[in-house]
Order: structure tokens, then C-alpha cells, then sequence
């Protein structure tokens, strides 16, 4: 890709036409500790790329760069957004979620557990809402503008409920859902942002096999019908066979795979780094009656 210039919010003028996001050797260290060591890989646009590996493999730390939450100690973080291409390091981490259109969720559900489905979903539009109410004045005023957006608002929170099968309990208290339904809930939450990128980290973590399968669903879903890249942490090998287009094999902070989920499954390397390896020691005699 050639050089841009970048303007001040970390934007530059033009966007690939495939690549979603430019990983490029970043490096993260704590101290004397290197979590992630030169890792560079792609995301493409409208796919689902799956970032798998050994526990500790540094696979959150990835995500934590990329969302703002830890500074790359080395690296690029190239976001292609139709607007231009945002530099990820370079920006604030309270706003890359507003300016560059990066949605995330966490391994631990973090739903505002006493406000009611629906107003998880209006909440996640805060952005949206503050720009229609002109920042307080116009909702203060009860002007038009303020309740076309907040109209809008609800219409799409509706609208994912739908999608998921919760409309019935639009005004549960989010906390009293069953646990797959709280997961889903998060992920449908961060589509209310409207994001570019949706990063879900082990979004399969406790479900059972049928839930398994509805999130599978959901994420095909999102992928093919709202046109926008999934990355993916996740350990259940089911959920990232199954629906993958890209998968990047992390192991100790540093990449060992990277390609489709058919070379990945058969890569001597990841399959040492899950399994071990047998060391063989050629001086030991075949055994008896074997051939030689």
C-alpha cells in the first residue's frame, strides 16, 4: 500500500479496496515483558478473521491495542474507514470507537445490568443522540430534531431485538436475561454503534452447543447482510471453523499461522503449539518384528 498523508485526527484521504485493517509489526511490551512481539497480519473487508492461540498467547492484548486501551509500544494500526484511513495508535482511545468506527465486546459480560434491554441498546447510540438533541439544547427545547433521533434510536434498537428473538423482553432488566441471551445482547448492543470494525473477544465463552450455533448464525448474519469485517478472539474451534474466512495463529506474542482455516487446521506449527510436539530419538532400535 503507498504512503498517505495523515491529517490531524489520525485520517488519511483514501482506503483500499479490500483490506479492512493493516496490522503492521506491532510490538507491545510491559516493562521487561514482550506481549506481543512484531506481529503484522490483514483483515479483509465484509470477512470474519479469527485471532486463535494458547491461552497467554497474547490474543487480548491485540485487541486492547487496536481499541485504544493500550498504547502499541511499536507498530501501525491502519483502520481503511469509507471516510479515509484512520491510524489506530495515533488516536485518543475514549474516541476510536466514535471517529473510526471500531465496536468491541469483552470476555466478560459488561451489559448495564439494571437498565432494561432496550435501553442497552439506545445507550450504545449516545453519540448519535447528542448530536440529533444538539447537545442538550435541542432535547431541552423538545425540538423536532431530538425526537426524529430519538425515534431512530429506538427503531434500531428494535430492529436488532427482533433479529435476535428478544422483542418479547424488550423491558427486562438486562441482568435477569440467560446467559446467551446476555451475549448476544452485547454483540447486537455494539452494532447499535453502527461500527466499521466489530471486534468480539470469546463471545462463545460458556454457551452451550445450541447457543453456539445461534451466535454462529448472527455473525454470518452481520457479515453478509450488513457488509462490515468481524474480528474474532475466540477458543471454541467449532465456532471458528465453522464460520472463519481468515484465521491468525498467535502463539507466545508472536504470529505462527496465517491463512484460510484449511491451511491453519493442517499447520505443523499450530499444531505443536496445541498439542506439543513427541520428540523422536533416532538412535533407539526398531522395535521387535517391526521392519527396519
Amino acid at each position: 500500500m503507498s504512503a498517505q498523508a495523515t491529517n490531524a485526527a489520525g485520517a488519511t484521504d483514501a482506503a483500499t479496496d479490500t483490506t479492512l485493517l493493516e496490522v503492521q509489526h506491532l510490538t507491545m511490551r510491559f516493562g521487561g515483558l514482550v506481549a506481543i512481539d512484531d506481529v503484522s497480519f490483514e483483515a479483509a473487508d465484509k470477512q470474519i478473521t479469527a485471532v486463535i492461540g494458547p491461552n497467554g498467547a497474547g490474543k487480548t492484548t491485540v485487541f486492547n491495542c487496536l481499541t485504544g486501551f493500550y498504547k502499541p509500544s511499536v507498530g501501525r494500526l491502519a483502520l481503511h474507514h469509507p471516510k479515509g484511513t484512520y491510524l489506530l495508535e495515533r488516536i485518543e482511545g475514549h474516541i476510536i470507537a466514535r471517529q473510526a468506527g471500531v465496536a468491541r465486546t469483552f470476555q466478560n459480560i459488561r451489559l448495564f445490568a439494571q437498565m432494561t434491554v432496550l435501553e442497552n441498546l439506545v445507550v450504545a447510540q449516545h453519540n448519535d443522540l447528542m448530536r440529533a438533541s444538539g447537545y442538550s439544547v435541542a432535547g431541552l427545547l423538545g425540538m423536532a430534531r431530538y425526537h426524529d433521533g430519538e425515534r431512530r434510536a429506538v427503531e434500531l434498537a428494535r430492529y436488532w431485538l427482533d433479529r435476535v428473538g428478544l422483542e418479547d423482553r424488550a423491558d427486562w432488566e438486562a441482568g435477569n436475561l440467560p446467559y446467551g441471551d446476555q451475549r448476544r445482547l452485547e454483540i447486537i448492543r455494539a452494532m447499535c454503534t453502527n461500527p466499521v470494525l466489530l471486534c468480539l473477544d470469546e463471545p462463545a465463552a460458556g454457551l452451550n452447543p445450541k447457543e453456539s450455533g445461534e451466535l454462529n448464525e448472527l455473525l454470518l448474519f452481520i457479515r453478509d447482510e450488513h457488509r462490515i469485517g468481524i474480528l474474532l478472539i475466540e477458543h471454541d474451534m467449532n465456532v471458528v471453523m465453522g464460520i472463519s474466512d481468515h484465521i491468525v495463529v498467535l502463539d507466545y506474542g508472536k504470529k505462527i499461522s496465517d491463512g484460510t482455516p484449511e491451511f491453519v487446521r493442517t499447520d505443523p506449527n499450530v499444531i505443536r503449539a496445541y498439542l506439543g510436539e513427541e520428540e523422536e530419538d533416532e538412535d533407539l532400535p526398531p522395535e521387535e518384528g517391526a521392519s527396519p
